[in-house]
């Protein structure tokens, strides 16, 4: 667990293709240790878990981390900079939204930072399913707009940060998860 001193970055981490030889598991863990060096060293890091592809049937599944980071002071956008530069790193190519990756670095959440602004996060969190398929948002939404409804995000969150809250709905990671359907929390399998 987190100490709640200062402010910090909560991050999902995902890859479902090997880079080089190395499994998905072991670029997750490579891809910590270069956040480190790039200075967003990390406080908590998750189990591995395994999960389902989403969308389903998109490729191979996933296996998924959560970490709680030291943000150093640094804002969003230097934070979110940061986590595509190791992606790009890792060799993560944005052809397709919700593709197949070697490595995925989500910025879940920075303390009780909400941005651009409440109205913006409020209207992209409740952006119904088949709108989020088509629309992409142009600018960083904090806290992620989709953070509640992923059990591959709240299953590894609830390891190291089950009681932060969301700024907008008032509920902690434990709540939002526990509001899951058990069949979704089901598919994310510790490794």
């Amino acid at each position: 667990m987190y100490e709640r001193i200062g402010v910090h970055a909560l991050v999902a981490l995902g890859a479902n293709l090997p880079l080089a030889d190395a499994p998905p598991a072991e670029t997750l863990r490579a891809a910590l240790k270069a956040l480190a060096a790039e200075g967003l060293s990390a406080l908590a890091v998750s189990r591995f878990y395994a999960t389902p592809c989403f969308p389903a049937g998109s490729g191979p599944d996933y296996v998924n981390a959560a970490a709680v980071l030291d943000a150093g002071g640094r804002d969003a956008d230097s934070i979110l900079a940061t986590l595509h530069a190791v992606e790009a790193h890792f060799g993560r190519v944005r052809e397709k939204r919700w593709g197949m990756r070697t490595l995925d670095i989500d910025l879940l959440a920075l303390g009780d930072s909400v941005l651009p602004d409440p109205a913006t996060q409020d209207s992209w969190r409740a952006l119904p399913p088949e709108a989020q398929v088509r629309r992409t948002p142009d600018q960083l939404i904090l806290p992620h707009p989709r953070l509640q409804d992923r059990a591959f995000v709240l299953v590894p969150l609830a390891d190291v940060a089950p009681d932060w809250v969301h700024p907008r709905t008032g509920q902690s990671v434990a709540a939002m998860l526990a509001a899951l359907p058990e069949a979704d929390r089901a598919e994310v399998k510790p490794l």
